[in-house]
């Protein structure tokens, strides 16, 4: 890995738009994340506001990133006390801090091509965000993990499915194995990380099925079903993420 460099998109346009694009391909099957209030009103704003804390790992061979992390410096009085709105809470307050000192490194999301998966890179940016919050004279990192393989069971109860392990007796969801192998320590659920609420038109776009009566769907990518309610014409999705700690 002696080929790889850190830079953040704060070093050149180019990298900004290619870290931009490299988000947008990681993610674009979960497009309706997009949709919560907190992602349509200040993601974009934040990551221009905080460029120097947007990661990029470059490959120097190919001069072009293969993996990339958003994060944001957020005051948190008392982590034990972080809330279940999660990642839409950690852009909220970072958006409109009151004033207040940021004490923390709220990561927003490590993003990796298909291409450049299981290669160890999302591990690399784990470690680059402690680094910056030690070089940001900053406490620790919070983040509002969303494991990877709750999608094979949205109708698990998040609090169950955190619970889970595997014949090694270690976490069953690897992710979150992942971030405890790096030092991270598994808070709590936040029930409600993610939320999108929107015309039951919009479910059935992204579903690719007609939504014809009221009750909870599975969605392709989704870590929990949509309530739909076809009364109000409307359907609620609430991603459940996990809190992860980890202390400086």
């Amino acid at each position: 890995m002696t080929n790889l460099e850190l830079h953040s998109r704060a070093d050149s346009a180019p990298l900004k738009r290619a870290a931009k694009a490299i988000e947008h391909a990681a993610w674009n099957q979960l497009g309706y994340l997009n949709y919560t209030r907190s992602h349509h009103d200040f993601y974009d704003e934040l990551l221009d506001r905080f460029p120097d804390y947007q990661l990029c790992l470059v490959d120097r061979d190919q001069n072009y990133p293969v993996a990339v992390a958003s994060c944001v410096p957020v005051s948190c009085p008392n982590v034990e006390d972080l809330p279940p709105e999660g990642w839409d809470w950690l852009v909220e307050t970072a958006a409109n801090g009151g004033g207040a000192e940021p004490n923390l490194l709220g990561a927003l999301a490590i993003s990796v091509p298909s291409i450049h998966r299981s290669k160890g890179y999302a591990r690399l940016m784990i470690s680059a965000l402690r680094d910056l919050a030690t070089s940001k004279g900053l406490g620790g990192v919070i983040a509002p993990v969303r494991p990877s393989q709750k999608s094979n069971h949205p109708f698990v109860p998040i609090e169950d499915y955190i619970r889970w392990t595997n014949e090694d007796g270690r976490l069953y969801d690897p992710w979150l194995r992942s971030h405890v192998a790096s030092g991270g320590r598994v808070l709590r659920p936040c029930e409600r990380s993610m939320v999108v609420e929107e015309h039951v038109a919009f479910w059935e776009t992204w579903s690719g099925r007609r939504l014809e009566r009221s009750g909870n769907y599975a969605l392709e990518g989704a870590l929990a079903p949509v309530a739909v309610d076809l009364e109000r014409q409307i359907g609620r999705y609430e991603e459940p993420n996990v809190w992860v700690v980890y202390s400086s």
